[in-house]
């Protein structure tokens, strides 16, 4: 093709492959808020649900707190709420590389 001349097959193969992006970000968006992880501290005292997105959707004590120690409570809490954190940031990668597996460069690009 000569200089300075439009190649019009690869324009519509751009806004193709744009609207394409757009739909898998969408579909991305909505995975991210949906999709829950559930995680437990160490102890197994603390469940927390999570959402990929970060937003914590519930919080479980899984035995008795009057034995404990608020001290040793409130660990447990910090650790699970630190564990749901790293489980949402897990759900996003791994949701990313699913919804974008086919997605390839242009050409040229």
């Amino acid at each position: 093709m000569p200089r300075g001349e439009i190649d019009e097959a690869w324009i519509e193969e751009a806004v193709r492959r744009y609207r394409r992006i757009e739909s898998l970000q969408a579909e991305f968006d909505q995975a991210v808020a949906t999709v829950e992880v559930t995680v437990r501290s160490p102890d197994g005292l603390v469940e927390v649900v999570v959402t990929a997105g970060g937003r914590i959707t519930d919080v479980r004590f899984l035995g008795p707190l009057h034995s404990r120690h608020p001290r040793d409570v409130a660990g447990s809490v910090r650790a699970a709420v630190i564990a749901a954190a790293d489980a949402a940031q897990w759900a996003r990668e791994k949701l990313h590389n699913e919804t974008f597996a086919a997605y390839r460069p242009l050409a040229g690009a």
